[in-house]
């Protein structure tokens, strides 16, 4: 009996160690977004439109798709959308865990191995591009303008996001996507519960120099410093 009890006692230890584990991520989780970086606009200088836009979960930083900075269009095809519309103004990047992004299109199709190995460092990575011809303005989609400077280290951030064939161009993953207008293509790093869609998002904010929590893995961290 004593070999029994000794188990169910260490059992009993590493249940309690994992909830209070994940008790204390909700509580920073709910914390630590409230506190901000970046909150002064060291250069007011408002050469570039980009938004912030969230689908409720994930949130994805939107451009023009051609500036005279950058022409995204060069690397991100519109050849590689199904509506080969180039008549697109503007591209969304979200970054995310390969199973999600690919093999979750709802959320009634998670299964359990996708969310563990996501969670866990699991599994890789890949980068989402949406194309948009106009974006509306709400809660859920904002407007910032930034200076070329700021905007030139958004580009380099989002660029480094990528992985690129020996060619340099970005891999594309070839996929169902969620609609006629997006694409996949292989990305640098890996998902995990302190590395999520909206920490890569979050920054991206701080890289350009614009306001964003310290930390966060959910939208509501990024969007609160805005709305």
């Amino acid at each position: 009996m004593k070999p029994l009890r000794k188990i169910l006692r260490l059992l009993l230890k590493f249940l309690l160690g994992i909830l209070a584990f994940f008790v204390l991520y909700i509580i920073v989780a709910l914390v630590l977004p409230r506190f901000s970086v970046n909150s002064e606009d060291k250069n007011p200088t408002e050469d570039v439109a980009i938004y912030i836009k969230s689908n409720g979960v994930h949130t994805d930083i939107v451009v023009p798709i051609k500036t005279e900075y950058k022409d995204w269009s060069e690397k991100i095809k519109f050849d590689h959308i199904a509506s080969k519309d180039a008549a697109m103004q503007f591209i969304g990047f979200g970054w995310g865990d390969k199973g999600f992004y690919l093999n979750t299109p709802e959320w009634s199709d998670l299964k359990f191995s996708t969310a563990f190995n996501a969670a866990f460092y699991l599994g890789t990575s890949a980068m989402h591009a949406t194309f948009f011809k106009q974006l509306k303005e709400n809660e859920d989609c904002i407007k910032i303008n930034i200076s070329k400077e700021e905007y030139a280290k958004l580009i380099k951030y989002i660029e480094d996001s990528f992985q690129y064939d020996a060619d340099g161009n970005p891999i594309l993953i070839h996929a169902t996507t969620y609609g006629q207008n997006d694409s996949f293509y292989e990305a640098n790093r890996k998902y995990s519960l302190f590395y999520t869609c909206n920490t890569w998002a979050n920054n991206a904010l701080k890289s350009a120099d614009q306001k964003a929590a310290v930390w966060t893995p959910s939208d509501t961290g990024i969007f609160c410093h805005y709305r």
